[in-house]
């Protein structure tokens, strides 16, 4: 989400990592193409945009409508682009959409004055768009702001989560402790203009491109369409600071933390990893 988030959005070039055991259904998640499965393979990408509360919401698409579903939640300051590698490598097997969440990506970026930039709304939004797409059951891959949304996600509808896949996704204390964080706390305690000067630098072009190339032993691997693409939204209209509101109401995740950890707690042993056919998830689902 900020500096402190590096290789945010690698996951445009890697496959799915890990998968975290917390889901209240009892599904196998599998990683072949079930022999049984009639779903047709389709690798193409296609751009939609869902109207949710008269706002436009772009996202990506690619899979069959058949299989199941796995949602992609991007994180700061990048949006669904980061994902455009890995999608079609898990189209064979899922239905995959990735969506710009509010102020990202192609999405719309209404006032502030018009709407009131929190996660708990961006969360609403999400809902209400897999409600439109119709899921039911889905995998939530989070990353970095994308688990803030994922996580009350799945606290608000633990039945619909089949699994969740967390890179960078962060549900600890112990993960925002760093020296690195403290002018974001003091915006927290003390939102005066002079803090929130201090965080409106995090979403600047040069704070932009070190998200992607900070750490990263060879820079020239690292595409410039990635922080090129989203400095240019952070550009936009009040988007820097709607940024700066999202990261001063990112205290609340201090608050949701034991609630995300109840939920892991509950829900971790809900799924099988142990030698099962994927083609029991693909039945159940």
């Amino acid at each position: 989400m900020t500096h402190i988030s590096r290789r945010n959005f690698l996951a445009s070039t890697t496959a799915v990592a890990g998968l975290a055991s917390v889901a209240p259904s009892h599904f196998i998640v599998g990683a072949v193409r079930p022999e049984d499965s009639n779903a047709p393979f389709q690798p193409a990408v296609t751009y939609k945009t869902a109207r949710i509360n008269d706002l436009d919401i772009f996202y990506r698409e690619a899979g069959s409508p058949n299989a199941p579903a796995i949602i992609l939640l991007h994180g700061f300051p990048g949006s669904s682009f980061a994902y455009r590698d890995l999608i079609p490598l898990l189209a064979d097997q899922y239905h995959v959409i990735a969506p710009d969440m509010l102020a990202f990506g192609f999405s719309d970026s209404p006032p502030r004055t018009k709407f009131h930039y929190t996660f708990d709304n961006l969360t609403a939004i999400t809902d209400h768009l897999t409600q439109v797409l119709g899921f039911k059951r889905y995998v939530l891959y989070v990353c970095d702001y994308g688990a803030t949304v994922g996580f009350r996600l799945a606290l608000a509808h633990p039945e619909r989560v089949v699994a969740i896949i967390s890179q960078n996704g962060n549900a600890y204390d112990e993960g925002i402790r760093s020296a690195d964080w403290d002018p974001i706390k003091a915006t927290w305690k003390n939102p005066t203009p002079a803090n929130r000067a201090i965080l409106r630098k995090f979403s600047s072009p040069e704070m932009t491109k070190y998200q992607w190339v900070a750490g990263v032993p060879d820079e020239s691997r690292i595409s410039p369409d990635t922080y090129t693409l989203a400095s240019a939204v952070q550009a936009k209209g009040d988007n820097r600071e709607i940024q700066t509101d999202l990261l001063t109401d990112f205290a609340t995740e201090s608050v949701m933390y034991p609630k995300y950890q109840e939920y892991f707690r509950r829900y971790r042993g809900s799924l099988d990893f142990r030698a099962k056919s994927a083609a029991t998830f693909y039945r159940r689902f």
